[in-house]
């Protein structure tokens, strides 16, 4: 009976959303940080940051190396763009305004750092 409650509880507390000192995040959010878990370590980004911009929460991935695009996703998956990152470390130029205007960054999750 201790083992069939012990489980429960681990697949309920894997399953619940995880919050944020802001309220919850959205599910597809952190579907998306449970896809990332499952890459190579080298290919996993670095974080996922949870800032307001523009008076909505956004939610900017930090990919692994350099001249990868960085992204930015709205609450419902959308992907708004990429303030930097790539060759020129830019971005794709559809928020120039980020990096001046997201406010009150959090981190929601990070990259082991162990393997």
């Amino acid at each position: 009976m201790k083992k069939i409650f012990f489980l429960a509880l681990i697949v309920t507390s894997c399953s619940s959303s995880r919050k944020t000192g802001s309220g919850e995040l959205p599910s597809c959010i952190q579907t998306k940080i449970e896809a990332f878990t499952k890459l190579p370590k080298h290919e996993q980004p670095q974080n996922v940051i949870e800032y307001e911009y523009k008076g909505k929460k956004v939610y900017y991935v930090t990919m692994p190396c350099c001249d990868f695009y960085n992204e930015v996703y709205d609450s419902n998956c959308n992907l708004l763009g990429h303030p930097d990152g790539g060759f020129t470390g830019k971005g794709d130029g559809k928020l120039p305004d980020f990096n001046a205007e997201k406010k009150k960054g959090k981190i929601v999750w990070e990259k082991t750092k162990s393997n």
